[in-house]
């Protein structure tokens, strides 16, 4: 006796699974040829991007710092201004930093699914 195929579409699933699953490799193929064919590249991009970070931070922290100490020597009290400036300059450089790399991801041209001319998509 042949049973009723009551599946509801799995078995498409799981080829559409399949098949984007398949595009996630080729994509991923496909960063790392380019990597290879482009060391200098990713390494400038590398050292242009660790830059950027440490200078969004360092030098709000500096600036905060400098002007924390002066304010120590024309008004000396109980706190410390330097410390909390460069705290304060810290916290500036760190939202900085953050908000130049979210930029950075979000303008970055997505390339995890490559056009593959239609082939192998049902």
């Amino acid at each position: 006796m042949n049973r009723p195929n009551n599946d509801n579409g799995a078995g498409v699933n799981r080829m559409r699974g399949a098949a984007q699953f398949q595009r996630q490799i080729d994509a991923g193929i496909a960063r790392k040829l380019d990597a290879q064919a482009h060391p200098d590249r990713i390494i400038w991009f590398g050292l242009g991007t660790m830059g950027l970070i440490g200078w969004s931070v360092s030098v709000p922290m500096l600036l905060g710092a400098a002007l924390g100490n002066w304010i120590d020597r024309r008004h000396p009290g109980v706190h410390s201004w330097t410390l909390a400036l460069m705290v304060a300059g810290l916290a500036l450089g760190c939202w900085n930093a953050w908000h130049w790399v979210t930029r950075g991801q979000r303008d970055m041209p997505h390339r995890d699914m490559p056009h593959r001319d239609g082939a192998g998509d049902d």
